[in-house]
């Protein structure tokens, strides 16, 4: 099981090399991003972008890149060729370089030639536990105002990641405002559906609890002082959230409150994406290619 992310690193530089995929690779910030994790042995890349511009910043930059380069200047079509390798085998995971995100979602979801599962594509912030493991919260970017259906949905892609990281049981708290079933309150009852269903088997290989305030979710001294008994409370491996602008300010006062290393997930498609916002710092570029990377497939070696 993944406890940190120096584990995670560790366990993508052992493991087999994979390959990743990049859409419009043609500015400089992709490419020192693809430069640092070829070093480190993370994985190889295929660059699909503008080549004049990728050779001229190979040049300023004193770049030495062993991936491979595929010509093509139109962010469209770029996508839909990096898209087309994943499909085909010639990629394990996709990565957004320079172009806007509709381009770039609209080629990964397309029916026909994407890679669309029928599934949400949902967002995962992930970061480490003060004790070690992995703490996932979701959905922090994608989702808006999921109603119950969609939130099986995104709690399931997070257990797949979860376990994919080797978490065999995730413990789930579902999120809300307080930790009693209020009528009043919708998403108290969501998290109470939820914990029912996950008893019952609707839900699968993990644990869910809910509703939870975000203190019990994490806090086992909390969770005590509340009287809360459970498998979840104060040991949760997931939370989520009740919808896109919890999770969103959520993920941004860990980040730049709590002053800690959030890296995000993206999740659903036939592939890990890499689909960092462009305020991300270098080193969680890199974490969150070696997270994509890492859950591409289940030969890691012994990590």
């Amino acid at each position: 099981m993944i406890q940190s992310f120096d584990h995670l690193l560790e366990g993508v530089i052992k493991g087999p090399k994979k390959t990743v995929a990049v859409v419009s690779a043609d500015d400089t910030d992709t490419l020192l991003v693809v430069a640092e994790a070829e070093e480190k042995g993370l994985s190889n890349f295929v660059l699909v972008g503008d080549e004049s511009k990728i050779n001229s910043v190979f040049k300023e930059k004193q770049l030495v890149l062993k991936a491979k380069v595929i010509n093509e200047p139109d962010h469209r079509l770029a996508a839909e060729t990096a898209v087309r390798l994943v499909r085909e085998g010639q990629a394990d995971a996709l990565m957004k370089g320079m172009l806007h995100s509709s381009v770039f979602l609209k080629a990964v979801l397309n029916k026909e030639k994407g890679l669309n599962t029928g599934k949400h594509v949902t967002q995962i912030s992930v970061l480490e536990k003060e004790n070690g493991g992995l703490l996932m919260i979701t959905d922090c970017a994608i989702s808006i105002a999921p109603d119950l259906k969609d939130k099986v949905e995104i709690l399931q892609n997070a257990v797949d990641l979860a376990h994919s990281l080797g978490i065999e049981c995730p413990r789930v708290a579902v999120l809300a405002p307080v930790e009693v079933v209020n009528p009043d309150i919708q998403d108290t009852v969501d998290a109470a559906v939820l914990s029912k269903m996950a008893q019952r088997g609707q839900i699968k290989g993990c644990v869910v609890d809910g509703p939870l305030a975000f203190d019990n979710a994490i806090s086992k001294e909390a969770a005590q002082a509340k009287g809360i008994a459970s498998e979840v409370a104060g040991n949760a491996d997931i939370i989520l959230v009740p919808n896109l602008a919890v999770g969103n300010a959520l993920t941004k006062a860990i980040t730049y409150i709590a002053n800690k290393t959030v890296i995000a997930a993206t999740v659903g498609a036939a592939a890990p994406l890499v689909f960092t916002s462009r305020t991300e710092s270098k080193q969680g570029k890199l974490l969150t290619i070696a997270l994509a990377v890492y859950s591409s497939g289940k030969d890691r070696g012994n990590a």
